[in-house]
């Protein structure tokens, strides 16, 4: 009896995130594929959107790819991560821009990876990062950091995450711990 609620709610959820076009999913695939709760948990290992792997139904050791304000300190303080701010030079003279994070805007992304790490370092002013290294994208509100995030896990890179709370939540951020 388990196993038959476990299957139908496996079936359920395979049509609510077919229903917002998480997954392509066809009827017959649902239907004929997943006729026991085994057989679906085969088709769920990893789920595509836009060219991003999403966790699955499973517990996973891979890291969230956002980072808080904390972490994102953290972070900065060990240099173990490469923070890029995806936001225009004009915003980052305008605004302000977060100490050690290298200025590669969203739309010079995608061949600022594809460069040669001294060309990366002529033209950005940091050390180019590996493939393995870990990137933190960052930009004014966390959408074009999302983008960024996409764009390099796309070209390969493995441990790629984004500061949704932006230049906005770290300028707030910093400014209460100035004034305390």
């Amino acid at each position: 009896m388990a196993l038959n609620v476990s299957s139908r709610l496996t079936r359920s959820i395979f049509r609510v995130l077919a229903s917002r076009s998480v997954i392509p999913v066809s009827r017959r695939m649902v239907t004929t594929s997943c006729r026991t709760h085994l057989r679906c948990l085969q088709h769920m290992r990893v789920i595509r959107y836009e060219g991003t792997s999403l966790r699955s139904f499973s517990s996973s050791s891979q890291p969230s790819i956002d980072v808080s304000y904390e972490q994102l300190k953290k972070l900065l303080l060990s240099e173990s991560s490469v923070v890029i701010d995806v936001r225009e030079p004009w915003e980052l003279r305008e605004y302000g821009n977060i100490s050690g994070s290298i200025n590669v805007p969203l739309g010079q992304v995608n061949t600022a990876l594809q460069l040669e790490p001294d060309e990366f370092k002529e033209k950005y002013g940091g050390d180019m990062p590996s493939q393995s290294q870990n990137i933190v994208f960052t930009c004014l509100a966390g959408v074009r950091s999302k983008t960024a995030l996409e764009t390099a896990a796309s070209l390969g890179y493995t441990k790629v995450q984004h500061y949704p709370g932006g230049w906005q939540e770290w300028a707030e951020r910093q400014l209460i711990k100035t004034k305390q």
